[in-house]
């Protein structure tokens, strides 16, 4: 075997973070585009240029085609430039956060929800002053709400404690 295929196929080539994740993505765009798959149609549909499936398996098609590029252009990680310090509190602490938000939509609703996701979640990042905690979270969910509900007209559940009252 030359040097280069014994270079291209080393554990440290083959398995680097590019190629790991773009795996990982290919095996949720096929078990996405499986879902998509069995999505209902209404009769008629069949015929349809744009039905409830097209959106969904447009992005299987383009999520299949990133990761298989992703796995076939991946770099080592030391060529990459990858970051091999992994800060796994932060992780955690957003796995928390994002929990807590599905949670949170249930009983204080969205504009609560959201604001309180995105305040934590930029101090979580670091962002200590008030001013920006307060001042980016709250009023671009009080704008996205009031896009959805009263120029969209979509419906958002305000909340298990606001329907009680």
């Amino acid at each position: 075997m030359s040097d280069f295929t014994s270079k291209m196929f080393s554990k440290e080539y083959l398995l680097c973070r590019d190629r790991v994740g773009a795996m990982i993505f290919l095996i949720v765009c096929l078990c996405y585009g499986y879902q998509t798959s069995l999505i209902p149609l209404f009769p008629g549909d069949e015929y349809e240029p744009f039905t409830a499936r097209t959106l969904p398996t447009l992005l299987t098609f383009i999520g299949i085609g990133l990761s298989l590029l992703l796995l076939v252009a991946g770099q080592p990680d030391k060529k990459s430039g990858a970051v091999i310090d992994f800060n796994w509190k932060l992780l955690i602490g957003f796995v928390v956060l994002m929990t807590g938000y599905g949670i949170g939509l249930t009983y204080i609703g969205f504009v609560l929800a959201t604001g309180f996701f995105l305040m934590f979640g930029f101090y979580l990042l670091g962002e200590r002053r008030k001013s920006i905690l307060f001042g980016a979270s709250f009023p671009f969910v009080i704008a996205f709400y009031l896009m959805l509900t009263q120029g969209l007209e979509i419906y958002l559940e305000p909340g298990l404690i606001f329907t009680i009252w």
